[in-house]
């Protein structure tokens, strides 16, 4: 897929991107160690921080330190 072609307010799971757990696992780690934002698996907000592209951008802009 052309990251053109993907709509920010896709769905990341299911009938959107289709990513799956370890998905969400890699994409944690990665935001953790490029923006020191360390997402928990138990944090009851990960449905809507993992909701799609915007939703993601926009908690790690909102919880970026420094």
């Amino acid at each position: 897929m052309d990251p053109l072609d993907i709509d920010p307010e896709m769905p990341l799971f299911g009938e959107g991107l289709g990513l799956d757990s370890i998905d969400v696992l890699e994409i944690a780690l990665m935001v953790n160690t490029q923006y020191g934002i360390k997402l928990e698996s138990h944090d009851d907000n990960n449905r809507e921080i993992f909701h799609s592209l915007r939703s993601l951008a926009h908690h790690i802009s909102t919880h970026r330190p420094g």
